[in-house]
């Protein structure tokens, strides 16, 4: 009578492990903006889409590329545009969110090597749960409007 129990409770685990590994969001178009060699910064986009029920809420990132890997917004402060750091961006349940040149974006800051173009770019996105999601962003020649050019060049925290 023990032996059945004790498979119902294994195979029990067994789901929970296998929904635990599942990625919250799905992420699509990850890239990272070339930089010119000695640049100390550059900037990671992407749409992150959610096809789960509840939010979810991304609240940090991390690469091995940059010292930091920060999370920011444009935002048109009396007709300027201004970049700040974020504390989180959420992905509505069932929905979508993008992080593009002039809205919210992904600030790479302290690049220890040249960026390549066309290498891939691991990053690691943090969640209010604790859980974690590796993705790869190549490296791609982003063009930038004219409000938006120059985004990384000169930029200080």
């Amino acid at each position: 009578m023990m032996l059945p129990r004790a498979l119902l409770v294994a195979a029990g685990l067994s789901l929970v492990s296998l929904t635990a590994l599942a990625d919250p969001l799905v992420v699509e178009d990850a890239q990272v903006r070339a930089v010119p060699p000695g640049s100390q910064t550059s900037a990671a986009f992407m749409t992150l889409r959610n096809p789960g029920q509840h939010d979810v809420v991304l609240v940090a990132a991390e690469t091995p590329v940059a010292e930091a890997a920060e999370l920011h917004d444009h935002r048109d402060v009396d007709g300027v545009m201004q970049m700040r750091r974020v504390p989180q961006i959420v992905v509505p349940a069932g929905g979508s969110t993008e992080l593009a040149p002039g809205g919210l974006h992904m600030m790479l800051i302290g690049l220890v090597a040249p960026l390549a173009e066309g290498e891939p770019v691991e990053i690691e996105l943090r969640f209010e749960t604790g859980e974690t999601q590796r993705i790869e962003a190549p490296v791609r020649r982003i063009v930038a409007d004219a409000a938006q050019a120059g985004h990384t060049q000169g930029h200080a925290h």
